[in-house]
Parts: structure tokens; sequence; C-alpha cells
């Protein structure tokens, strides 16, 4: 089977496979984020009720799968690298000042920014201990890279002073480190076991596919409602965030256009009115239709990384990934 006779994917559709498992990767993760003191229990409460959608544990599991090479640790490594990803969106929200996720208060809205960094740096240090007491030296080489590539993504962020001279170069390097290195570390870490071959082809498959699921991500801030994403559209611009449609439209705007983006990201707190005019403009320009262009050739070539592994249920699970990554309103 290849990805275009992959139909419409639900998460669902991609877990079923690796239910029983993703419940073990849950007790796993309560099991971790156990504490005596109580403001700290009572903000894992909140964490686990605003938890995402489990796809990086599940790419561990399908890819430990589909290489048959980690076994009974491949549920414990799922739920380090979701508590990873866990404390890389308490660090975000906290940075970014942000009041919702997936529709429910953030932990620095609900509690206090101090909280906030305090949980992030606990949620880290329990990886920390979890890997420790796995004693799984290649894991640990693995999942502490993939750390320091996220921590050197946000510094990049932070970095980039005029949001309008931000170019397409600089972009990939930034949601490479910000997102596609824990997806290529999850399908990594998978197939540690696995022979060279195959371990690396998931690892580039991962980045690769994390890569298109960041642009697609830009893109449900240009498109999609605050129903779908769980936040209000239009994010990124109003935190003067530019991403793949803004980049690849700039250069082609009108002067009036032009000014448009410059006033919007002037401006502290942009007005709906604003905000909708860029996208529209940003839209007519063919912004949208070149980030997705990207997403589909990034997709295809994480495809082709796929041809290493045996002729499997999980190899097409993964490739049905890919599907997902790319529809991700489902």
């Amino acid at each position: 089977m290849t990805l275009s006779e992959v139909g419409p994917v639900l998460l669902a559709d991609l877990q079923a496979p690796v239910r029983d498992r993703l419940l073990h990767v849950e007790d796993e993760l309560r099991r971790m984020i156990e504490a005596d003191l109580p403001l700290i229990n009572d903000v894992n409460q909140h964490l686990l009720r605003m938890r995402g959608k489990m796809f990086r544990p599940t790419l561990v599991l399908l890819a430990d799968e589909a290489t048959g090479s980690v076994g009974e640790s491949a549920d414990t490594l799922a739920a380090v690298l979701e508590l990873i990803h866990l404390a890389t969106l308490v660090h975000d929200d906290s940075v970014d000042h942000s009041v919702l996720r997936r529709g429910m208060p953030t932990i620095n809205a609900m509690f206090s920014h101090q909280v906030s960094v305090i949980m992030g740096d606990f949620l880290y240090s329990r990886a920390v201990v979890e890997l420790v007491r796995i004693g799984d030296l290649d894991a640990l080489r693995v999942i502490g890279r993939v750390t320091n590539d996220m921590t050197v993504g946000e510094m990049r962020q932070l970095l980039a002073h005029d949001p309008l001279a931000f170019s397409e170069a600089q972009y990939d390097l930034l949601i490479r480190a910000k997102t596609a290195s824990l997806i290529s570390g999850a399908c990594e870490v998978g197939a540690l076991s696995a022979p060279p071959a195959e371990r690396q082809a998931l690892a580039r498959f991962g980045d690769l596919m994390g890569r298109a699921f960041q642009i697609t991500d830009d893109l449900l801030d240009y498109t999609a409602d605050e129903s779908t994403t769980g936040k209000p559209s239009g994010l990124d611009l109003r935190e003067h965030k530019v991403t793949l449609p803004l980049i690849h439209a700039l250069p082609l705007l009108h002067p009036a256009e032009r000014q448009q983006v410059e006033r919007l990201m002037a401006d502290e707190a942009p007005q709906e009115g604003e905000i909708g005019a860029v996208i529209a403009a940003v839209t007519a320009a063919g912004g949208l239709d070149y980030a997705r262009e990207r997403a589909q050739q990034l997709v295809l070539e994480a495809e082709a990384e796929l041809d290493v592994l045996p002729a499997t249920p999980a190899r097409e699970m993964l490739r049905a990934c890919l599907a997902y990554v790319l529809d991700r309103r489902r």
C-alpha cells in the first residue's frame, strides 16, 4: 500500500493496534509524576486532563512493533517521551503567556507563571530519573539530544528580533528543533535495537514527518477555528510569530498589504479585523498553498524511508500516520 491509497485517518485508527499498550503507557505516566507535595499533585491532575492525544507514544509503540526491537521497555520509554512533550508545552505556554491549551486553562493561567516554570523543570527531571532507573544509555543519548535540540530551538525563536526578516531557512531550522526532533526521537527510541539501517530510516522518517506536522499546525492557525484547535484562530499572528505561509507570502504582497502586516506586528494587541486582513492577504498571495505543498513533499520523502522496513501491519500504520499528519482536523 502507498500513501495515495490511504484514505482519511483518525488518530483512533492509528492507536487501535496498540490500544492496550497505550493504557499501560498512561499508567506509567501517572506513576512517573506522582509526588508527595500536594501542589505538584494538583498541577499534575490538571496536566493529565489537558494531556495531548498521545501521538508521540503511539509512534514509539508502532516503531517498536515495526522493528521488533525494544519490547517491554518501549512502553516506559513511550511514557518518558510524553512526559518530555508535556514539559515542553508547559514551558512554551509560560514563555508565550498563553492562557488556553486545547480549550483548557494553561498551568500559568490556572496557577502562576512561577509554578509553570517549576513544573516544567519537575517533568523534565522526572524523565531523567526514569531513564536512569531503566539504565538504557542508548535511550538516554537519544532523548538527551532531543531535549537539547528543543531548548536550542526555543533560543532560536527568542533571537528572532525582527519577525519580518525571518527566512524560510531559519523557519526550517526552528521547526526541526522544536517539533521534529521529538517526533524523530520517538520513532528512533522505538527502534533502538533494530538493525542500524532501520533505526536510522525511522529517525529520518520522524524528522520529515515532524516538519510536516508543524507546517500543518501552522496552517491550521490560518484556517481553523478554536473548536478545532483548542486555541484561538490567528494566535500565531496575535503573538507576532511568523510561520511558513507568511514567510512565503511576504515578498508577494502589495505595499499596502505589507504595511498591514507591519502594523499588526507593531501592535501589542492586534484586533480581529487586523488579523483577518493579514490572513486574507496571505491566502490570496498563495502562502497557504505553498505551505501545503511543502508539507506534502516532506510526507512523500518520509514515506520513502519506510521501504527499508519489513512489510508488516505496523509499518502500514506508520504510513497511515503520514495521512493523519496531513489532515490534522480529524
